[in-house]
């Protein structure tokens, strides 16, 4: 690992000894603030530093993200959408992303609440139950092998008509799938995949300007791929999602 020494942080006040790597990796993450910045130099690099000495570079420099000004939230009347372990709750949602000349395209997405994976997904320029009902076949296959798992998680979703539909409640209840709605108005309880599709949209949706739909699926399943294997997550100990579940099945077994 390379460690800031004395010298270094009093010769690096203004251009420090790991400046060349903070700025790639902000040309890597334009949207990344300074403690996911502070991330990638600790645990990507092994420069041994703390955030403090990032933030202050980096208002040094110029190169601070405009923060978001916060608002006030409705209290939530419930649990929140994190869970103890894999694969005992799923949360999911849709989100809706421009194409171009194609239109707007529909994600539907599934993630584990625990590991933070995503697990299932479907892009599509329809938004309808059968675009959802796929999202939850990908993610029954990839974690169990088969549409109708013994001990199948809880999904949690908002109260949007295409969850409460005939057809993906039938799949659903044929895919053994309990499933909660949250209270409305309160999309805090379902955090884990509001938070998902907020990171999607900043760091990559908005950072395109999609021309097709062809064009967008191929870009965002490559962010997403980049999110499973390799997004440190500080809840997860700075591991990627891929990283953090494969120790904790080395754990068990």
């Amino acid at each position: 690992m390379h460690r800031a020494t004395g010298a270094g942080r009093r010769r690096g006040r203004t251009e420090p000894p790991w400046l060349d790597r903070l700025r790639y990796w902000i040309q890597q993450y334009p949207t990344f603030g300074y403690r996911r910045l502070w991330v990638q130099l600790r645990f990507r690099d092994g420069i041994v530093i703390n955030r403090k000495a990032v933030y202050r570079v980096l208002k040094q420099q110029g190169w601070l993200v405009h923060q978001r000004l916060s608002t006030p939230r409705p209290r939530v009347q419930g649990r929140t959408s994190r869970a103890d372990r894999s694969n005992e709750r799923w949360a999911m949602d849709v989100t809706h992303i421009p194409c171009g000349q194609d239109g707007w395209a529909h994600l539907a997405a599934v993630i584990d609440c625990h590991d933070r994976e995503v697990i299932g997904c479907e892009f599509a320029l329809g938004s309808r139950a059968k675009e959802a009902e796929r999202a939850v076949e990908a993610a029954c296959l990839q974690r169990f092998g088969t549409l109708r798992p013994v001990e199948a998680p809880v999904l949690r979703s908002d109260n949007g008509r295409i969850f409460r539909s005939r057809q993906f409640q039938q799949a659903r209840r044929a895919y053994r799938l309990q499933q909660e709605f949250i209270t409305p108005y309160t999309l805090e309880q379902n955090g884990i995949i509001e938070r998902f599709f907020r990171s999607l949209k900043e760091e990559c949706v908005w950072q395109h300007a999609f021309q097709t739909f062809e064009e967008a699926q191929r870009v965002i399943r490559d962010w997403m791929h980049w999110y499973n294997q390799e997004c440190l997550h500080q809840a997860l100990g700075y591991r990627s999602p891929i990283q953090y579940r494969a120790q904790q099945l080395t754990q068990v077994a």
